[in-house]
């Protein structure tokens, strides 16, 4: 079942699979921080090809295996509630590229599961 649209923010994080906040991947840290402030949703991504800045090649190829494989943590909620987030995310990184757009969201159910 869908319910009816909301306007909501995405705030999509841009960072390496090396990455560390307090001995831990920084993508656990965010997600948990996320889980904490009650966000509506987050989702870790681990791409397989990037570059960033320094257009250093990070590739998951099996002759050259990169031990920072390029990482995307999406997290969706309210635009007010991702902005009251960002102090947090700016907190944890020490690096990497933060974006944040505005979209439209639907939630579905399964009836059954209510």
């Amino acid at each position: 079942m869908r319910v009816p649209e909301e306007k909501a923010a995405l705030l999509r994080i841009f960072i390496g699979e090396a990455d560390r906040f307090e001995g831990k991947p920084l993508y656990e840290a965010l997600i948990l921080k996320a889980r904490e402030a009650h966000l509506a949703g987050a989702t870790v991504l681990r791409g397989p090809l990037g570059f960033g800045h320094r257009s250093r090649i990070h590739s998951a190829k099996i002759l050259r295996l990169s031990a920072d494989l390029p990482i995307v943590v999406e997290i969706v909620d309210s635009e007010e509630k991702i902005r009251d987030f960002l102090p947090n995310v700016n907190a944890m990184m020490t690096g990497g590229m933060v974006t944040l757009e505005k979209v439209t969201a639907w939630h579905f159910t399964d009836p059954k599961q209510e």
